[in-house]
């Protein structure tokens, strides 16, 4: 068994090495022509990257903004391909707790816009989208609605959810730009990891109480 262990680890070590080992050969065969075009390659997307936000932030993205009438949406929604749509209404607890966490995400994806509707002034547009329950929140893509989140149920189902898992959630729907696991909720990773930790001290305590007793003895 020793054996069958050892062979594998020098396998991997193998394979670990040789890819090492492309690598330096890929450096080691970049002239000054290649370095200095990928130097301009990287400066080149930096700036198309900087004017790109420009462009967003002159629209309006980065800020959590609260739409007045129903001509401002439909005005605002030409100008920007992607946008989440936070249907509320006043006095609800569980709109403020979305307010939250829209405010920090839309300064995290400024490719987005993040409003905020009220379905008293907006009874055409909660009519269309069918709007039945406080809080509710849409992602619209290319002017078609997407993706519905009714309430907290998709997001644990409780009020103290994460900032990580709405975005996470909202990612699902392909409204924003996201670099994480599509498939894994974070909240639920988090959660896991937790549960397995506080079991792993369990058992180590465990054992440390029975060697104290049995010193003790």
């Amino acid at each position: 068994m020793e054996n069958v262990l050892e062979k594998q680890l020098l396998k991997v070590a193998e394979s670990i090495e040789q890819k090492l080992d492309q690598e330096i050969q890929k450096l080691d065969e970049l002239d000054l022509d290649s370095i200095e075009n990928i130097r301009e390659h990287r400066l080149q997307q930096m700036k198309k990257m900087i004017k790109q936000k420009e462009e967003w932030m002159a629209k309006g993205h980065g800020e959590y903004e609260e739409l007045s009438d129903e001509k401002g949406f439909f005005e605002k929604s030409k100008l920007s391909p992607n946008m989440v749509l936070h249907f509320y209404k006043d006095g609800s607890t569980r709109c403020k707790i979305v307010d939250h966490h829209l405010k920090i995400l839309c300064a995290q994806h400024l490719e987005t816009r993040f409003v905020k509707l009220n379905v008293t002034r907006f009874p055409f547009l909660t009519e269309r989208m069918k709007i039945r329950v406080i809080p509710t929140i849409v992602s619209i893509v290319d002017s078609i609605s997407k993706d519905f989140i009714v309430g907290f149920t998709e997001l644990g189902n409780c009020d103290d959810f994460s900032t990580e898992m709405l975005e996470w959630r909202l990612a699902r729907s392909q409204v924003i730009d996201y670099k994480g696991d599509l498939l894994n909720p974070p909240d639920v990773v988090k959660s896991n990891r937790t549960m397995l930790l506080e079991k792993n001290k369990t058992i180590r305590g465990y054992i440390g109480n029975d060697s104290d007793g049995l010193d003790s003895d």
